[in-house]
């Protein structure tokens, strides 16, 4: 190659598509008979789009000054040809998400080439690029095995965990509400470091406490969450006091009357998917005391089905709805109750997640005794599948 055709090429490697297939096509009609195909052995250019950057030159058929395409050019997007693909995705990866049947987890055991043949067999023409891409679009990612010491798992633990899909599946069918269950982890309110990132001008980082003394803040925010897997929407009740069933079934209520019930107002019935500690224990009285409370004011069937012992990690909420608001308020101060609600608030994602909270600043106290009589009037029928994890309390006559 002379310095002549170098110097070409390097002038070449700096236009944009359309001026270089412009330019090359100039310099094939100039070398006449053969040009075009000199032109391509030496730039690699395609000869159909040689001849169509003549074709343009010679009729003066350019695009607008500013554009390299025509608008509306280029390929339109798979959502747009194919609207079905994306459903078609999420349906497969939640069959096949790997450690868990109800599919919480946005990681495949299944290759980008594998999905890409079993979309194909449906009819969406789609390469394993593609799958790939659109993969990384909604949230998923490759991940390797990582420990984690979760304790006792019980044997019936998958079994447990297909009735609950069972049940979910139920309550879909009849338009009821599904909602997931959990209390983020607490957070102390002030002007305390919060680990992450975020943008700011350089050498201008926001100014924190240099120790995270308690005293020197507000005081605790604890998120609790009902997460819809119907809708993709959650709601947080933050509390300011202490995390008791009390509390638990009090953000239920604000749940159901300042979002549920809009949603899904011929709703007779409520499933409920929660931990089997903490706050909504297995065994904690006052849980089920107080939901009875609830069921009897809503009007509702609460069904409640428990994650079995040791599988906290499953729960819906922690990956579909706490870990965004994590990443949304990494590396922000947390300075009052008002910036930790508007945080949360503002947790979005590109797959429609929409979350709404609101303060709760009552006191709730630990350690309230629920007796042997308030227990027996509790109208609750366990299931017949593991009833200690399954059970619907109904409300009672007025």
């Amino acid at each position: 190659m002379d310095m002549a055709d170098k110097f070409f090429l390097t002038i070449l490697g700096r236009l944009d598509e359309a001026q270089a297939r412009w330019y090359v096509a100039r310099e094939a009609i100039a070398l006449g008979r053969g040009g075009v195909t000199i032109m391509e052995q030496l730039t690699g250019l395609s000869r159909p789009t040689i001849l169509r950057g003549i074709r343009e030159l010679k009729a003066g058929d350019l695009p607008p000054e500013g554009r390299v395409r025509r608008s509306g050019g280029g390929r339109m997007r798979l959502e747009t040809t194919d609207p079905g693909l994306t459903v078609a995705l999420e349906r497969i990866m939640a069959q096949n998400t790997a450690g868990d049947p109800m599919s919480p987890l946005r990681w495949t055991n299944k290759s980008t080439a594998t999905i890409a043949g079993e979309l194909n067999r449906q009819g969406h023409q789609v390469s394993d690029s593609t799958v790939r891409q659109r993969l990384h679009e909604l949230e998923y990612s490759l991940q390797a095995n990582k420990k984690t010491k979760e304790g006792y798992s019980p044997p019936e633990r998958d079994a447990q965990f297909r009735y609950i899909n069972r049940q979910v599946k139920k309550f879909f069918a009849r338009d009821e509400p599904v909602i997931s269950v959990d209390t983020k982890k607490k957070e102390q309110v002030g002007n305390f470091k919060n680990p992450g990132r975020t943008w700011r001008p350089k050498g201008k980082p926001k100014e924190v406490n240099g120790h995270d003394f308690p005293h020197l803040g507000e005081g605790p925010a604890i998120p609790r969450g009902a997460y819809d897997l119907g809708r993709n929407e959650g709601f947080v009740n933050v509390g300011v006091s202490r995390d008791t069933a009390e509390f638990a079934v009090e953000s239920l209520r604000r749940w159901w009357k300042l979002v549920g019930r809009q949603h899904y107002p011929k709703a007779k019935g409520l499933l409920i998917c929660a931990d089997s500690g903490g706050s909504n224990a297995v065994r904690n009285r006052a849980w089920k005391y107080y939901l009875q409370q609830f069921a009897d004011k809503s009007r509702l069937a609460i069904t409640v089905c428990h994650y079995p012992p040791g599988t906290s990690k499953w729960n819906q909420i922690e990956h579909r709805m706490f870990s965004f608001i994590s990443s949304n308020w990494r590396g922000e101060p947390l300075v009052s109750y008002e910036t930790v609600v508007n945080l949360i608030g503002g947790t979005r994602t590109n797959t429609g997640l929409r979350v709404k909270a609101k303060l709760d600043p009552s006191e709730y106290e630990k350690g309230i005794k629920i007796t042997d009589e308030q227990m027996e009037s509790i109208d609750i029928a366990p299931h017949k599948t593991h009833p200690q994890w399954n059970y619907t309390i109904s409300c009672r006559p007025s």
